[in-house]
């Protein structure tokens, strides 16, 4: 599901490139909805096949496709046009998903069947199989590595879905891939690197210093899976260790606040400090101060609450939810601070915020922006480009080749290029639509 312009409305009311009908089989990598968010079309269009992922991504999307079904159903209301899905095909995707383990060799389906079918000769205990291996991403996400073991030859290809930007706050590194023959990799931020774990820590603790210099409000746009329960276990040791004053932080999430106790379900996905934090009783995702709001009502009430207060909500990049009502209570304040943690997207009120507008429009109201503009890049999702690289070179010598794909153009040739030069691996860019015969 393409996210945050008009231009991605069109794409994703567009009829897929491919017959659902004629798939088989959909593995799902993690549950961010630009990778979740169309799957109820695929079902509604057809596909009556398996869904395969990670028990904690099937738990994450269940709540990730429901929130986004109410927003998909709105929004057909206002424009008077049909909706992509409707909550029966929501419910059909979900009696079609099936978990696999991390570190399993799953049989996906056995070649000899196929070759029964097909009347194409194949040799027995011919199997495509998957391997689930972390990328460090979002709690559950998972690379695959599809085995095809072919009249006794075995082929092994990657998937990496996004690969996360390791050492996490919560979650494990990323796991080396070696042994692949192929690698189809994200690149989306292949030309640029991030600021290190330490710099990221201590400039949050910076904007929260200064807030309760100021006697203000920290406003953080975050989006409800992966940053949140992040800043919310760096805050947690900000103020259980004592480095900062404890001041009250308002999480008005509602579906934030639904993922939590998913990440507490599986704790075994923790980093081994995380999981040191809580064999001493730290809860990592809650402080003593801290506010999950529920109802509208209690976001309301939150404006008459005292400052120094840090409000976090979504969307991440303010396009909608419950954010944009305290951007528009907050925003004309000279004592606010509005902290971005991500990319910002053309087209959404976040990039125009972040770009300098002086007046911005939310809900019909026109708003002077006299906050202070901030931006932390350390606590994107993805890894940078200098990560890419070393990952792909995890996969030693039988690699033959990397195709770089997700990333934008400009982005992606970069990642080919220093793949390339740096590493003397056989890396490309491929065009959408593109077919490639391996063998």
């Amino acid at each position: 599901m393409e996210q945050g312009s008009d231009k991605a409305k069109v794409y994703n009311a567009s009829p897929f490139i491919f017959d659902p009908k004629e798939i088989d089989i959909l593995l799902v990598t993690h549950a961010h909805m630009d990778h979740i968010g169309l799957i109820p079309k695929l079902v509604k269009h057809g596909f009556n096949g398996v869904i395969y992922s990670t028990p904690e991504t099937h738990d994450l999307s269940m709540y990730m496709l429901e929130d986004a079904l109410k927003l998909i159903t709105q929004e057909a209301k206002h424009h008077n046009v049909d909706p992509l899905y409707d909550p029966e095909d929501t419910r059909r995707a979900f009696e079609l998903w099936k978990t696999i383990p991390y570190h399993k060799d799953f049989i996906l389906f056995d070649l000899d069947e196929h070759s029964q079918a097909t009347k194409k000769p194949i040799t027995k205990d011919s199997v495509v199989s998957v391997y689930l291996k972390d990328p460090g991403h979002v709690l559950g996400a998972s690379m695959f590595e599809i085995r095809i073991n072919l009249n006794q030859k075995l082929r092994k290809f990657l998937f990496t879905g996004d690969l996360g930007n390791t050492p996490n706050p919560l979650l494990k590194d990323t796991e080396s891939i070696e042994g692949v023959d192929y690698v189809v990799m994200e690149s989306v931020y292949g030309d640029r690197n991030h600021e290190d774990k330490a710099t990221r820590l201590q400039k949050l603790q910076a904007n929260i210093e200064d807030i309760i210099g100021r006697q203000g409000v920290l406003l953080i746009p975050s989006f409800s899976l992966e940053k949140t329960q992040e800043i919310l276990s760096e805050m947690n040791t900000l103020f259980e260790d004592k480095i900062i004053p404890e001041i009250p932080v308002y999480l008005d999430s509602p579906l934030a606040s639904k993922l939590i106790p998913i990440y507490k379900k599986y704790p075994e996905d923790f980093n081994a400090e995380v999981k040191k934090r809580r064999k001493k009783g730290d809860d990592i995702l809650n402080f003593k101060n801290l506010h999950i709001v529920g109802s509208a009502e209690e976001s309301k009430a939150i404006l008459h609450s005292k400052n120094p207060k840090i409000i976090m909500a979504g969307s991440g990049m303010s396009t909608g939810g419950r954010i944009q009502h305290h951007e528009l209570a907050h925003l004309s304040a000279h004592n606010t601070i509005l902290l971005f943690l991500g990319f910002q997207a053309l087209g959404t009120l976040g990039r125009e915020i972040y770009d300098g507008a002086k007046t911005v429009n939310i809900y019909e109201h026109e708003i002077k922006v006299n906050a202070e503009i901030r931006k932390i890049d350390g606590y994107s999702g993805h890894k940078d480009s200098d990560r890419l690289q070393e990952f792909a070179a995890t996969a030693g010598e039988t690699l033959k080749k990397v195709f770089v794909t997700m990333g934008e153009t400009k982005s992606a040739l970069f990642l080919v290029q220093r793949l390339r030069d740096y590493y003397d691996i056989d890396a490309v860019h491929p065009e959408q639509g593109e077919s490639v015969i391996l063998d």
